[in-house]
């Protein structure tokens, strides 16, 4: 699909939206001409890639209201990504009958494993960071039944090692890719996530390019065609894009475009 295939298809809902739209308070009004300039961000460093496939736009919405979130779908946003359990959890629930794609992209914590598989439309955990992590999100999920399928995961790498972010080390990230593909037979490896140092003045961002580094190493040991790379937000999302980054994942530019 061309990038601006994605854009007819993100907008197509668009033209039913407007109406309600212009009726609304201007912040909601707002996340129509947003989204608009998002994803004409991402066409554009997809273009530069000439990856016949565009990135998945995930819309990040933590603290942001239920209404803010069902603006975002009425305009043809289907994956949105929040940070709390229990924030999830809740817009989940009172969302229910929208076909969501939820990305849980906050901290795993162990004792939280059982709750968060619990949510309705969860589609991807973007957060497993550590063998722990892993295999109670595992276990969790294999307790939901074989009728669920595998849970889409990826590895969080904290490829600056900053103190302040989570995620595995990169020479840490083979273990556990081979821990999650051998051990935990209800997890599906899907891809590697970093959030990286933010405002780098550094290009190509080194952060991102130790990202590819760890797919590289990872596909090679693990004998896979391919694994995505989660990278990439408000303030560098179109260099992620151009660095090979197959998820973005967006929240102020979309919901707080003013600030």
């Amino acid at each position: 699909m061309r990038p601006d295939s994605v854009v007819r298809l993100v907008f197509g809902a668009a033209s039913a939206a407007v109406g309600r739209a212009t009726q609304t308070h201007h912040h909601l009004d707002s996340v129509g001409g947003a989204l608009q300039k998002v994803l004409a961000g991402m066409e554009k460093a997809s273009r530069k890639t000439g990856r016949s496939l565009p990135p998945r736009l995930v819309a990040a919405s933590k603290s942001q209201p239920v209404e803010l979130v069902q603006n975002a779908y009425d305009y043809g946003v289907r994956h949105f990504g929040e940070n709390y359990v229990q924030e999830l959890t809740t817009k989940a629930r009172e969302l229910k009958g929208l076909d969501i794609r939820w990305h849980y992209i906050g901290r795993l914590k162990k004792r939280n494993a059982k709750k968060l598989v619990e949510v309705p439309g969860l589609w991807m955990v973007e957060t497993v960071d550590s063998f722990k992590a892993a295999e109670a999100l595992d276990r969790r999920w294999g307790d939901r039944g074989l009728d669920c399928g595998s849970l889409r995961i990826m590895l969080q790498v904290n490829t600056s090692r900053e103190e302040s972010k989570r995620g595995c080390v990169p020479e840490a990230c083979s273990d556990l890719g081979h821990y999650v593909l051998e051990e935990c037979p209800h997890l599906r490896l899907t891809g590697l996530m970093t959030i990286g140092r933010q405002s780098q003045p550094i290009t190509p961002n080194p952060d991102f390019m130790k990202l590819v580094w760890c797919r590289e190493v990872l596909c090679q040991q693990l004998h896979c065609a391919e694994l995505e790379l989660s990278m990439g937000m408000t303030e560098d999302y179109q260099h992620a894009i151009e660095l090979g980054s197959t998820s973005v994942r967006i929240g102020r530019a979309i919901f707080s475009p003013d600030l």
